[in-house]
């Protein structure tokens, strides 16, 4: 289904996206109880998009070059791997006039929220994103994984809606592990290294598979680790939205896993033919 959120994985886009934009959720839908709104915006070499927006928005370049304006900011902003290079991004508050202009064939993810608050926009370049790997030397590092927090309720202003950031699960390893939750609603939109690349997302106590240009929905207080399958590295974005009085802050791990956090936890392995 496109512009709504009414089920949990989204998966209608396995052909890609056309040009322009794709509405995957949107904010305002009744069924979207994320209050998220998120899409795919395409733009063919040379053209432009502009607009003054209604509401908090944030483009999350995945591929080619643009230059993007909004309000006195202006930067150039290239990415050719998703993997292998950190994010660029711009950040605006409802009421900023926005300028996409691509030099090359580009890709943007586009994620709102019904957020109307004004704030200083912010443009994000890899420098300012740390490719943090997490999970190294856990569990013999199988859960060690690239996150790249772009903005959060550290660096955002207390008027912004949306936190958002980027994980690289390695070919057959886990992310967002151990299995964690927290009371703001969350969208994941997937990528892979190979067009026939999946893996697998827990949302609570069920269980899909997800490849590439699928979304998952995830509603408050579910449990999501993600895992990739062998051979295959798997992106993900992900997008949280703070509730009133209820900001984002961290997520709370599953009590039974969080043991797997210990450098020095003691967990069975094969004494012969268990070497990587």
């Amino acid at each position: 289904m496109d512009g709504g959120c009414a089920v949990s994985h989204i998966a209608t886009h396995r052909q890609g996206f056309a040009a322009g934009y794709t509405a995957v959720t949107r904010a305002a839908d009744a069924v979207n109880f994320t209050g998220i709104g998120f899409g795919v915006l395409r733009l063919a070499a040379g053209e432009t998009w502009r607009g003054c927006i209604e509401r908090e928005t944030a483009w999350l370049l995945m591929s080619g070059a643009a230059r993007v304006k909004a309000g006195d900011l202006e930067a150039a902003l290239a990415r050719t791997s998703l993997f292998d290079e950190s994010a660029s991004c711009l950040h605006a508050a409802a009421g900023t006039l926005v300028e996409l202009h691509a030099s090359v064939a580009t890709e943007l993810t586009v994620y709102d929220c019904l957020n109307m608050r004004g704030f200083a926009p912010r443009i994000f370049r890899p420098a300012d994103v740390p490719n943090e790997p997490r999970g190294k030397g856990q569990v013999r590092d199988r859960s060690l994984r690239y996150v790249r927090t772009i903005f959060d309720a550290g660096n955002s202003p207390p008027e912004a809606g949306l936190v958002l950031g980027e994980v690289v699960t390695f070919p057959g390893g886990w992310s967002s592990y151990p299995p964690h939750h927290h009371p703001q609603p969350e969208i994941y939109h997937y990528r892979f290294t190979a067009p026939q690349g999946y893996g697998h997302a827990e949302l609570g106590e069920a269980v899909v598979k997800v490849r590439e240009f699928d979304t998952v929905c995830i509603p408050a207080g579910h449990d999501h680790a993600q895992c990739a399958a062998p051979g295959y590295g798997m992106y993900y974005s992900w997008v949280i939205r703070h509730l009133p009085g209820a900001p984002y802050t961290a997520p709370s791990f599953t009590p039974e896993h969080a043991w797997t956090m210990s450098r020095d936890a003691r967990f069975w392995w094969p004494a012969e033919g268990g070497h990587d």
